[in-house]
């Protein structure tokens, strides 16, 4: 074989090991039975030592030297870059080091389910101290022990750094913070009492008729019930989960809907290339640009729901009687001030997820204990939304990402709500009309659209780039501002 077809079956059965791995993961927050979370770890940990095991892999080194000699192949070289990033961060973090974080993953998931239903913030604690301690131990192994937040980062978003998101939060917060204040400040009001007794048989059936719709392939993925929405697997098995409550099914429709379009991506990845960089996607804000646009641009606009909500109120008509289509808009379009990131409307999304990267800095800069979380955390909500959760439950333990030791992942859905916009109103430019295809039911030019310009490049480029190579623009916030106040400046005046 030449180096790259030994490359490549090296890179296959990785793949294989981690869709297992990925599996269990999916499994562990959907049916596993509540006391057999120990055998979990201990599964997840042999997983992570077998993982490991394959991508330090001696021959991989020698296949990468070699092929690196060569001259540089346009077509290849993405496969080369990464594969090389990849093999020497895992031959950097010794066997005992994945291991220990496999298991602390799965420990810290079952401490922040009981703690957050308990609302017991200090039972955690030591879980997410241990993450942080594991994280800085990582930065020190992999050479990053100046800038351990920037390796944080860039895991999620290759290369993308902290002092790039702060310069991009601040010109967002400076212009969301108006445009916030101009609706709030509004005397339309959406109502917040319409939505009671939704069946949730009703809700299932409905938001798989909207996702289907959409185009995710129920041939090659299924969505289940988790304690937090999300998505897992790949574009040969995708695995979606939501959560339903019979007075708030917009929560489970549109949590599902943003699965959906991360769903939508992996099933768009080039099938043959699953084990390389050209089927992998081209970041978590990338994959983010493609589940809040879905989410967001297309679901809550007034096309999509021409055609949706004659489909709705036939599912729920006794709950939906007596509130009229501009009811139902502004509900949908609702804003206020949320203490929950996953519950908030888009406008007062990006303040949620401002916070969590302010905190993330703070923690890796050592400018912020774990014990005093909670306060800092109420007092960010305070200064930013002008709220202050009732408890910890409704506070800091809110999210699970942090369970899993995924911290630098926040900033990505901001990052991606930026690419959302842009990708957005480039896609109204290229495709006249497409909103009245959204009134119609019909979501297939936006969706080979978003296949030909982000999904077929899998991560040849990466954030930054592949926002100039589809939008023809930097990655800046002007495109989310403008998109917001169109969306909803018209909605709340008077």
């Amino acid at each position: 074989m030449t180096p790259f077809e030994e490359l490549t079956e090296k890179q296959k059965r990785i793949q294989s090991l981690e869709s297992i791995s990925s599996l269990l993961g999916w499994d562990e927050q959907t049916l596993l039975p509540e006391d057999s979370a120990d055998q979990r770890q201990d599964q997840n940990a042999t997983m992570a030592s077998i993982i490991h095991e394959a991508k330090t892999d001696l021959q991989i080194g020698a296949i990468l030297d070699q092929m690196e000699k060569e001259p540089r192949d346009e077509k290849t070289y993405p496969i080369l870059r990464d594969a090389r990033i990849e093999f020497d961060r895992a031959t950097k973090l010794p066997a005992s080091w994945v291991e220990k974080h496999a298991r602390l993953c799965s420990e810290a998931y079952h401490a922040w389910a009981a703690a957050r239903k308990n609302n017991d913030f200090p039972s955690y604690a030591p879980y997410l101290q241990r993450h942080l301690d594991l994280a800085l131990e990582a930065s020190d192994l992999l050479g990053w022990s100046e800038k351990p937040y920037d390796l944080q980062i860039d895991f999620y978003d290759p290369g993308v750094d902290s002092a790039t998101i702060d310069n991009l939060f601040s010109e967002l917060k400076t212009e969301l913070v108006p445009v916030l204040d101009q609706i709030l400040g509004s005397s339309v009001q959406a109502r917040t009492d319409i939505f009671k007794g939704f069946s949730v048989d009703k809700q299932k059936a409905f938001l798989e008729d909207v996702t289907s719709s959409l185009g995710f392939n129920y041939k090659r993925g299924r969505i289940d019930i988790s304690l937090h929405p999300f998505c897992s697997g790949n574009g040969a098995d995708t695995r979606m989960t939501t959560r339903f409550h019979e007075d708030n099914p917009l929560d489970s429709l549109f949590s599902s809907i943003h699965e959906t379009g991360h769903g939508l991506y992996e099933q768009g990845l080039p099938l043959h290339s699953l084990h390389n960089a050209l089927g992998k996607a081209a970041g978590m804000g990338a994959h983010e640009s493609q589940s809040r646009l879905w989410e967001n641009q297309v679901s809550r606009s007034r096309a999509f729901w021409e055609h949706y909500e004659p489909k709705f109120r036939e599912a729920f008509p006794s709950q939906l009687d007596g509130i009229s289509s501009d009811e139902l808009y502004l509900a949908i379009n609702s804003v206020s001030r949320n203490p929950i990131r996953v519950d908030s409307d888009e406008v007062t999304y990006n303040l949620h997820i401002i916070i969590r990267f302010e905190i993330e800095k703070r923690l890796f800069a050592g400018e912020l204990k774990i014990e005093e979380l909670p306060d800092f955390w109420n007092a960010q909500y305070k200064e930013l939304l002008g709220i202050e959760p009732r408890n910890d439950a409704e506070g800091v333990l809110q999210d699970v990402h942090w369970s899993g030791g995924s911290f630098g992942y926040f900033p990505s859905y901001c990052l991606g709500n930026m690419l959302a916009a842009q990708l957005w109103y480039t896609a109204l430019d290229q495709l006249p009309n497409l909103q009245d295809d959204f009134s119609r039911g019909d979501f297939s030019r936006l969706l080979t659209w978003l296949r030909e310009n982000v999904h077929k490049h899998g991560a040849r480029y990466h954030l930054l780039e592949l926002s100039k190579q589809a939008t023809g623009q930097a990655l800046s916030p002007k495109s989310l501002i403008r998109y917001l106040q169109d969306r909803y400046l018209p909605l709340y005046q008077k």
